[in-house]
Order: C-alpha cells, then structure tokens, then sequence
C-alpha cells in the first residue's frame, strides 16, 4: 500500500466515524462517481466499473462489453495513468456530498415518527409568520397559526412545543411545532404525573382554548389513586407547573365518568350541577343549576360551557331553577286546539277543527291572529318556515 492510498483510506475511517457513515458506504458512493468521471474522458469504453480495495485503497478502472442481454462478455483494465489526480478530485466532492446527505438523513431519522412528541428549543427568529426554535442539531419551525394568541416569544427564551409534522426535504427534515394543540397539554402533564407515564391514570378527553383555559378529563386504572389528586400533586405543585409552561393558562381537571349525565356534571365545574336531562335523539344535555350558580356554569362569554360541550360531546343547555320552572308553567298552562292543518282542493293549507266546522285558511288565521280561538291554533308549516328566522351567529 502507498503512503498516499493509506492517509486516503485513513481519512475515510476518520470522517465515517466522525459523521456516523460507514466506510463501505463512502467507498461505493465514491466508485459510482469515479465511473461518471472515467466516462467524460475521451476514448472511455461505453461500459466499465471502478473498484476501490478496502484494504489498499487502490483504484482500478474495467472497461466491460455487454451482450444483448447486458451480461458481460469482456472486460479489461482501462485505468488512465492520471486518473490518481482525478479521483482525489472526485472523492472531494463525493465525500463532502455523502457527508450533507448522511448527516440530513440521521437528522431526519431522529425526528420521524416523533409526531406527538415534546420538543424545548431556544427561540432564535420570530416575525409576523413564523418562529424558528433551535433544536440543537435542527430548527423547528412554529406557524403563526399554532402559536397562542398574546404570547410573546422572545429571542434566546427557552420554549416546549408539541411536534405536529416531520418533513423530509432536500434541505434536511422540517420540523413544524404547535403551542396551541391539545396534544401539549397531554404531553406536558405525562411529564410532570408519574402516574401517566405508567399507565395508572389516563387523559381520556381534552377541550382547550389556546392562551385562556383548558378542561381535562382523567381516569384511574387503580381504584385506589385519585386520578384529580395525582395530576394536581401536592399543593398543586404538578398542575402549576403545567400552567407556568402554558404562561398562565388555567387548567381544570375533572374526573371522567362513563354515565354521560354525571360526566357533563362534573365537566361543568367549578359550578354545581343540580340535574342533568339527556336527549339521546338531538344529542342535547340540559343543565339545571340553582339560580346563583347561573353564571359560573355558563362561565365568561359562555367559555365554560363552550368547553364542557367539547370535552363531553353533548350540546350543553343551561337553565336556572327559575328560568325551568316559568318554561314548564308557561307550557302546562298552554291551551292548544284539536285539530290539523290539511291541504284542501285548492292545494291551500288550511285548519280543521277536530269537531268539526268551517275550516280555517292560513290568511284568515292570520288576520284573526288576536283571537283567543285563532291564537290557540299553531301555526301551518308553510307559514311557520316563511316567517322563521335565526338570529345571527355570534
């Protein structure tokens, strides 16, 4: 072996363990780029395959002819006498070209299939559409619309985020974070509850308003650990640290139960529940609360029930004792005439009393709209849909 084929493979040894690529792998992308470079050279046979010895470093060029079939039928030793200068050359480039898509493809391999995961990063770049996190190895990047409304990110500040996405790109993996996803929350009290970690206790629903508050549902496997108890910790020590890493944003926990009453129950808290009716068919739970807790289960600007109904998946409405019991009078003392509405020859909708008598057409039920009798006739489906409308959406 020459001095120079030594200090070649030895330098290949060196950068394969300094960048985590192995020799071999260095050694074939070098062959195949030798080959692109034999080929440029005039007189070059059409087909040939350089070989590069692990052992010695020496490089040999084979001119090959193919059958029809592509089966070789001749090959020769066709190594130029300068080609030594032309494959230092060449392994320059290769080298430093395997070493950029080695160390992309290790840093990609480390982040794919990490959806879901935790990140901390340092915030080094931050405009009006993204802000780039430091990795260490990578650069996260966070869109403005997963960041949290208000929350400011300023430069070498230390911040978790929640993995959305990994992408695999020529320019190395993009990694996309979130602050504003549920997920974080999840991820953030596994790291904070021991009691998650191992299985004990579960996250088994999440409602969450980025920057304002979140509700979360637990469960224990151990009927002898509180699953609230062990997510708040003593003192709420383990809950504050998840709101200090949210900067603030409030965090309840409720149990989680299997009877879809008693769940939209406590998912109402801090407000007392009184009772809870279910309407299978509209998917509707309605809440009665006494009158003073009125406000506090509706919450401000409707945020706690708006919350509740996410974490549980029942429409949520909320009456007052008071307010239940004026609806229920007001309906047991309504009066309402026996009949129905038909469609006559005419193809008119018109009212026929159930005893009988004159029948009652929309217009003249209309215009006699102020009489006790009329206005104890509801209204006919065609003049029902024409006069209905909806107030605007908030």
């Amino acid at each position: 072996m020459s001095k120079t084929n030594f200090e070649f493979l030895e330098a290949l040894q060196l950068i394969a363990r300094d960048k985590g690529i192995s020799v071999d792998t260095l050694l074939d992308a070098l062959a195949n780029a030798l080959v692109a470079a034999y080929k440029r050279l005039p007189d070059a046979a059409e087909e040939a395959v350089v070989t590069v010895d692990p052992d010695t470093g020496e490089i040999r060029v084979y001119g090959q002819e193919l059958d029809e079939d592509g089966n070789v039928i001749r090959e020769w030793d066709d190594t130029p006498d300068d080609f030594g200068r032309i494959a230092a050359q060449t392994a320059k480039q290769v080298i430093l070209q395997r070493i950029r898509e080695a160390e992309r493809d290790l840093k990609y391999e480390e982040y794919a299939g990490r959806e879901g995961d935790i990140v901390t990063g340092i915030i080094q770049q931050s405009d009006n559409r993204y802000t780039l996190l430091d990795l260490g190895k990578v650069e996260a990047l966070l869109p403005q619309a997963e960041q949290v409304p208000y929350e400011r990110y300023e430069h070498g500040a230390r911040l978790k985020a929640y993995i959305v996405e990994v992408r695999k790109t020529s320019k190395g993996p993009q990694i996309v974070v979130s602050r504003t996803h549920p997920g974080l929350i999840k991820r953030l009290f596994e790291m904070e509850v021991p009691e998650i970690g191992g299985g004990i206790v579960e996250i088994r629903a999440c409602a969450r308003e980025p920057g304002h508050r979140t509700k979360i549902a637990v469960w224990s496997n151990d009927s002898n650990v509180d699953p609230v108890g062990a997510c708040v910790g003593a003192r709420g020590a383990r809950v504050r640290m998840v709101t200090n890493e949210l900067r603030g944003e409030k965090v309840d926990i409720v149990p989680f139960s299997e009877d879809p009453a008693q769940f939209v129950a406590r998912a109402l808290q801090p407000a007392r529940v009184k009772e809870v009716r279910l309407d299978d068919e509209t998917g509707t739970a309605t809440v009665v609360v006494h009158d003073f807790q009125l406000s506090l289960a509706i919450g401000k600007e409707g945020q706690n029930a708006r919350l509740a109904a996410r974490l549980t998946g029942w429409r949520i409405d909320i009456k007052s004792e008071t307010q239940l019991a004026e609806e229920e009078a007001a309906y047991a003392n309504q009066e309402w005439a026996e009949g129905e509405w038909i469609e006559n020859e005419a193809g008119e909708m018109v009212w026929q009393p159930a005893e009988g008598g004159e029948a009652l057409s929309a217009e003249q039920w209309a215009v006699a709209g102020e009489a006790p009798d009329a206005a104890a006739v509801p209204a006919p489906p065609a003049a029902a849909a024409a006069g209905t409308t909806e107030a605007p959406a908030e």
